[in-house]
C-alpha cells in the first residue's frame, strides 16, 4: 500500500502508556471466547466490559504504563495516514450528497481504555463507540491479525480501520440508531441477524473507501486487495467459532460468515457507491 506520502490526520488521540483503572470482569473462559466473537471489527465493548459508573466500590485493576516502541510509532504513523485518507474520501462522498461529514477521533491505547461505551481491554479488538464518535485500537491487535489470524499486510490493517470508520458513517446517517431500535423489539436470533447486516454494510463501506482512494490517490499495490479479502476471511464468525470450539452456530453470528464479509467488501470495492451497500434490502445478505 502506498501510504507514506499521504497526509496525516489531526484526529488521533494517543493514550498509549496512560494508567487506567478498570473493573475486574468475571466470566472466565466464557467471557474470553465471547470477546473473540464480538471483538474483531466493530464489536461494542460495553457488551462484555461494562462498568456501572454509579458504583464507587467496584474492584479495579490498574494497567501498567508502557512506552511505545519504534515499531509502534511507525504503526501509529500508518494509522494516522489511513485515517486521513478515510476523512478525505467520506468528506467528498457526503459533500456530493449535500451533507457534512463529521470527522471521528481515533484513540490509540495500551491494554485498557475507557470510552463513552464503557471500559474495554485490548482483547476486545478495535471498536467504534457511537456515543463519543471515536474509534479505539490497541496496536497490538495488528500483531494478532498477522500471527494468530494469518492475515498479514498493511492493507489488511487499513481494512480494519476502514471498517470501523464504516460504523461511524452508519452512525452519522442514522442507520445504527434504527438498527438498535429494531433489535430492542426483536428476538435474540433476529437481533443477531440485524447485527450481521450492520457489520456487512461496514465491510461494504470499507470497500467503497478502497475504490475511491484508489481512483483519486492510487494507493493500491499488487496484492493489497488480496490482503483485505484474506483478513475478511480470517475474521468471519464461522472461522472464529470453528477455531474456538470446533464448529459454527450460524444463529449466533453477529458479524457474518467469511464468505459474506468477502462478498460485501468486494461489492463496495467494485462499485465505489455507498448506495450499493444496502445489506438490509436483501433476504440473505
Amino acid at each position: 500500500m502506498r501510504w507514506q506520502l499521504g497526509r496525516r490526520s489531526t484526529n488521533v488521540e494517543d493514550r498509549r502508556g496512560m494508567n487506567v483503572s478498570a473493573p475486574i470482569v468475571g466470566g472466565g473462559i466464557g467471557a474470553v471466547l465471547l470477546s473473540l466473537l464480538v471483538a474483531l471489527l466493530g464489536g461494542d465493548p460495553s457488551v462484555i466490559w461494562k462498568q456501572d459508573n454509579t458504583s464507587s466500590n467496584s474492584p479495579s485493576t490498574e494497567s501498567q504504563q508502557t512506552t511505545p516502541t519504534l515499531a509502534q510509532d511507525q504503526m501509529a504513523d500508518f494509522v494516522s495516514t489511513v485515517l486521513a485518507d478515510t476523512e478525505d474520501t467520506w468528506s467528498d462522498v457526503f459533500r456530493r450528497s449535500g451533507k457534512t461529514y463529521v470527522e471521528p477521533k481515533l484513540v490509540l491505547y495500551s491494554d485498557v481504555v475507557e470510552s463513552a461505551c464503557g471500559f474495554a481491554r485490548a482483547a476486545v479488538g478495535p471498536f467504534y463507540c457511537p456515543r463519543d464518535q471515536k474509534v479505539y485500537i490497541d496496536l497490538s491487535f495488528y500483531r494478532d491479525l498477522k500471527n494468530k489470524y494469518q492475515a498479514p499486510g498493511d492493507f489488511a490493517q487499513a481494512y480494519v480501520i476502514a471498517h470501523e470508520i464504516g460504523h461511524h458513517v452508519q452512525n452519522l446517517l442514522g442507520i445504527s440508531d434504527r438498527v438498535r431500535e429494531l433489535q430492542n423489539q426483536a428476538s435474540q436470533v433476529e437481533a443477531n441477524q440485524l447485527s450481521v447486516r450492520l457489520e456487512l454494510q461496514a465491510d461494504c463501506f470499507a470497500g467503497v473507501w478502497a475504490n475511491r482512494a484508489q481512483r483519486s490517490r492510487q494507493i493500491l499495490e499488487p496484492g493489497d486487495i488480496k490482503e483485505a479479502l484474506n483478513a475478511a476471511t480470517s475474521i468471519g464468525d464461522d472461522r472464529l467459532q470453528e477455531r474456538a470450539r470446533g464448529y459454527a452456530v450460524p444463529e449466533s453470528f453477529t458479524h457474518g460468515s467469511s464468505s459474506q464479509r468477502v462478498s460485501w467488501f468486494q461489492q463496495g470495492f467494485q462499485t465505489g457507491e455507498p448506495q450499493q451497500c444496502n445489506t438490509f434490502a436483501k433476504a440473505n445478505p
